[in-house]
């Protein structure tokens, strides 16, 4: 469903992601790691089309970024690592205004409001100014209205900064769902923990370079050993030596 093929990214004469090719399964879960800094947020970018790509494409279900840019886009929801929010805006009409975006039906839109608005609790304040928000309050405001297009690729940069124990995991029990519906989820974590419960596939970036790939049940296997956490230390540590 998403594949990159030799992305890459240079600022200058520093390269940020060295020619990475990656492949995620309709209704898989990618687990995209890496110490900060490694090039998880600038790979993001590219794939979403926030920033030039130097070499490379990405493809969602077969459509260039390159070479059909809009209707790339229209496949995927995004949650960047520093989301912008309309403060003046009231939660309702920020979703209101993603929805029209992306040309939701009316038929359509109620249901998946009522929907994902229950599941992470923005009901009880859609009415209010998103200034007033708190920063656990937005993420789950802006989960929301990623969803309510019905996304084929749902793309998320580090979600779980900001969110309580119980909206954790909450966001990690409708990923499982999600893609059992056959959503794609790609998202960048610091939690291996989540990463291991979550993921069916994971990719381990450092320096621009992905240093492991695949299903992650494949990898535990491979590298005899059970704990994600370990084989991420072993490999981005071994680098420093």
């Amino acid at each position: 469903m998403l594949k990159i093929t030799g992305l890459k990214k240079d600022y200058g004469k520093f390269t940020a992601v060295n020619s990475i090719s990656l492949e995620v399964k309709k209704g898989g879960v990618f687990g995209f790691l890496g110490p900060n800094g490694a090039g998880k947020t600038s790979t993001i970018k590219m794939v979403c089309g926030l920033t030039t790509i130097t070499s490379g494409d990405s493809e969602i279900g077969g459509i260039s970024i390159k070479k059909d840019p809009v209707a790339y886009k229209k496949q995927f929801a995004l949650i960047p690592d520093k989301p912008y929010m309309f403060g003046k805006l009231r939660g309702i009409e920020y979703i209101e205004l993603t929805a029209a975006l992306y040309g939701v039906e009316k038929s359509r839109f109620k249901p998946m409001l009522d929907k994902y608005a229950a599941i992470f609790g923005v009901d009880e304040y859609m009415n209010g100014f998103i200034e007033s928000y708190s920063h656990g309050m937005s993420q789950k405001l802006l989960i929301t209205a990623a969803l309510i297009h019905e996304p084929k690729v749902f793309i998320l940069d580090e979600p779980m900064v900001g969110l309580d124990p119980k909206s954790m995991r909450i966001l990690r029990d409708e990923f499982k769902k999600l893609a059992a519906e056959g959503m794609t989820i790609f998202m960048s974590t610091h939690s291996l923990d989540v990463a291991q419960e979550v993921c069916s596939q994971v990719g381990i970036i450092d320096h621009g370079n992905i240093l492991e790939s695949g299903n992650l049940a494949d990898i535990l296997e491979k590298r005899k050993n059970g704990r994600l956490e370990d084989i991420f230390f072993e490999l981005t540590e071994s680098r420093l030596k």
